[in-house]
C-alpha cells in the first residue's frame, strides 16, 4: 500500500483524494493513481459509478467502475468483493466488444479504507458514443439495431461458452464504437448476476435501439422506460414502431421476459433477422428509376397508380395493333397445326424416354438378382392447389426454430418470410435437419410442391408422414430437390394418399459460417 501512494505523490498533491465515497471530477482515488476525469452514468443496483479516468503510471485514460459503500457495511462489502471476484475472471476473456479488465482494486488492495469506495474495476477505455446518446434523438431503423447488436451477443455467447457473466443489463455500461459496434465499456457484473441477466440485457439493448426506451429495471435516471401491459411486460416495439419487423420485436421482448433463455438462440434470431430487416430498408430506401441522369419525368414512368389519360388516339391505334396481332397469332397457330398432322401422318419414329421424378426401384440386390425389375409408376399429374389445414416446425433435435411465425409459409403474400434459425456449422453438425410439417383435412394423393425461397442452396426432401408427430425414420421419401432462388418445383413419386407432407431441409443456405434459410410460401397440388 505505501509502495502505491508514493508512486503517485504527485497526482495527489495537486488533486483532491476521494474520501467518504464523495466523488469530483478531478479527484483522485485508487491510492492517489487513478484521477477522475468525466462521469458516464451510475448502476443505482450496486451502486457501481461508471468514470473515465487517467491513470497515473501508465499515461493513458482507462474506464473505472467504482463500486461505493461504507466498509463497515458488511452486506455491502460482501457484494462488492463477489463483484470485484467476477470481473477479476473475467480478465482472462479476450473479446474486441468487451473492454479488457486491466485491474482490481478493493479495501486494503490499492484502495484506502478513508476513500468510501469499496472496489474498482479498471478497463481499458473504449472510445464512442454513449448508448443512451445514440438514441436520444430518434431510434434506430431495424436493420442497424440488428446489425449493432450482433457483435455483442457473439461476446456474451463465447463468454457463456466459459461460465462467465458479462453485466450486459445496463445502458450505461455499453458504448458504441468507432467502427459502429456496441461494446461493454464497464465490466462488472453484479454478484447476483445470472447467464439469463445477460440474454435480458440483450433483449433490453435491442429494445433501446428500436424504441428510445429502456424495459428492464434499474435503468438510469432521465431515460424514457417502455410502456407495460396489464401482464407487467412491456409492449412490443412494433405497438411504438409500425416499422420494426415482427421477428426482432418478438425477439427483444421474450428476451426480456425470459423466453429466450440461452444467449446462442439470441444470436441465431439476431443474426437472420438482421440479413432480412436489412434487405426490406434497402428495398424501401431505392431511389426511383434514373434516366440520362435525371429522374423520369411522369409520361415516362414505367410503373405508376395515376389514371391513364384518356386519348381517344392511342386507344385506336391499340385496337389496330392487337387486331394485327391477332390474326398474326390465328396464323402461327394454322401452321403449326398442319406441321403437326404432317408429322403424325408419317411414318412412326421412336419416342425418347421419359426421365422419372420417382426414386429409383430396389436393386437387385433386394429381389436376389434373378427376377426383372418392373418400371417405376410414371409421377402423377397436378390436378390443382391444396391447402393445408394447418402447419408446424418439425424438429428431431433441439429448438423449433421461429415456430411463431410458420404461418407465414401459407398465407400466398410473399413480403413475409419464415426462416429458420442461424448455424453457425452446417447440418448434420448441430442437427440432422429441420422441417415444416403440413397437415392437410383429409389424405390426399400429391403430386407436386412449389417452394418460394431465395435461400439459393437449400437441399429439401419432400416425405409423407404417418401423423404429425411421426419420428423421422417413419416417414417416406417422396421427392427431392436443390431450391434456387425463387420458386421451385418439386414433382413427386407416385405414392399413397397422405394426409401429412413433411418439407425437410437437410442444409441450408446462407454462408459458411451462418446457416439459414427463408420460406416465402409453400404451395401443394393434388395428383389427379
Amino acid at each position: 500500500m505505501t509502495t502505491r501512494r508514493t508512486d503517485y505523490t504527485g497526482d495527489a498533491d495537486r488533486s483532491v483524494r476521494a474520501t467518504g465515497g464523495d466523488l469530483l471530477a478531478g479527484g483522485v482515488i485508487g491510492d492517489g493513481r487513478y484521477r477522475l476525469l468525466a462521469p458516464f452514468g451510475m448502476d443505482v443496483r450496486g451502486n457501481a459509478h461508471l468514470w473515465r479516468a487517467r491513470d497515473g503510471q501508465l499515461r493513458r485514460d482507462v474506464a473505472l467502475t467504482v463500486l461505493v459503500g461504507d466498509p463497515a457495511d458488511r452486506n455491502a462489502t460482501v457484494a462488492a468483493r463477489r463483484t470485484l471476484e467476477r470481473a477479476a475472471h473475467a480478465a482472462r476473456f479476450m473479446n474486441p466488444t468487451v473492454s479488457r479488465v486491466l485491474d482490481v482494486l478493493g479495501v486494503g488492495s490499492g484502495i484506502d479504507p478513508s476513500e468510501g469506495v469499496l472496489g474498482v474495476i479498471v478497463a481499458d477505455w473504449a472510445q464512442g458514443t454513449d448508448l443512451i446518446d445514440l438514441v436520444a434523438e430518434h431510434p434506430l431503423p431495424a436493420g442497424t439495431a440488428a446489425r449493432l447488436l450482433e457483435p455483442l451477443a457473439i461476446a456474451v455467447e463465447q463468454a457463456h461458452h466459459t461460465g462467465l457473466v458479462l453485466g450486459v443489463d445496463h445502458p450505461q455500461r455499453v458504448r458504441v464504437g468507432p467502427d459502429g459496434a456496441l461494446r461493454l465499456a464497464f465490466p462488472g457484473p453484479l454478484p447476483q448476476s445470472s447467464l439469463q441477466d445477460d440474454v435480458r440485457g440483450l433483449g433490453a439493448i435491442l429494445y433501446l435501439l428500436l424504441t428510445g426506451r429502456w424495459a428492464l429495471p434499474g435503468g438510469p435516471q432521465g431515460i424514457l422506460l417502455a410502456p407495460r401491459d396489464p401482464s407487467g411486460a412491456p409492449v412490443s416495439p412494433n405497438q411504438l414502431r409500425q416499422d420494426v419487423p415482427d421477428e426482432l420485436a418478438e425477439l427483444a421482448v421474450r428476451s426480456i421476459a425470459g423466453g429466450i433463455r440461452t444467449s446462442s438462440a439470441v444470436l441465431g434470431m439476431l443474426a437472420s433477422s438482421a440479413q432480412r430487416a436489412e434487405i426490406d430498408e434497402q428495398t424501401d430506401l431505392l431511389n426511383p428509376v434514373m434516366s440520362g441522369g435525371n429522374r423520369l419525368a411522369d409520361e415516362d414512368t414505367i410503373w405508376t397508380t395515376r389514371r391513364p389519360a384518356q386519348d381517344d388516339g392511342r386507344r385506336r391505334k391499340l385496337a389496330i395493333g392487337v387486331t394485327a396481332l391477332t390474326v398474326a397469332t390465328v396464323g402461327v397457330l394454322a401452321w403449326v397445326g398442319m406441321q403437326l398432322i404432317s408429322f403424325f401422318g408419317s411414318d412412326t419414329v421412336p419416342v425418347a424416354q421419359t426421365v422419372s421424378t420417382a426414386p429409383p426401384p430396389p436393386s437387385s440386390a433386394n429381389n436376389g438378382g434373378n427376377q426383372p425389375q418392373a418400371n417405376p409408376p410414371p409421377a402423377p399429374k397436378p390436378a390443382g392447389p391444396i391447402e393445408p389445414g394447418k402447419a408446424a416446425v418439425y424438429a428431431v433435435k433441439g429448438d423449433k426454430d421461429n415456430a411463431r411465425n410458420i404461418s407465414r409459409i401459407l398465407d400466398g403474400n410473399p413480403k413475409t418470410v419464415w426462416n429458420t434459425a442461424t448455424y453457425r456449422k452446417p447440418f448434420p453438425a448441430v442437427k440432422p435437419g429441420i422441417g415444416v410439417m403440413a397437415t392437410f383435412d383429409e389424405a390426399t394423393k400429391m403430386a407436386m410442391v412449389t417452394i418460394d425461397s431465395p435461400s439459393e442452396g437449400t437441399v429439401v426432401e419432400i416425405r409423407s408422414a404417418p401423423s404429425a408427430t411421426a419420428k423421422l425414420e417413419e416417414t417416406k421419401v417422396i421427392g427431392n430437390a436443390t431450391l434456387g432462388d425463387g420458386k421451385t418445383e418439386i414433382a413427386l413419386a407416385a405414392s399413397e394418399p397422405t394426409q401429412y407432407v413433411l418439407v425437410w431441409m437437410t442444409k441450408l443456405g446462407g454462408t459458411e459460417n451462418a446457416n439459414t434459410t427463408q420460406i416465402r410460401d409453400i404451395e401443394f397440388q393434388r395428383a389427379q
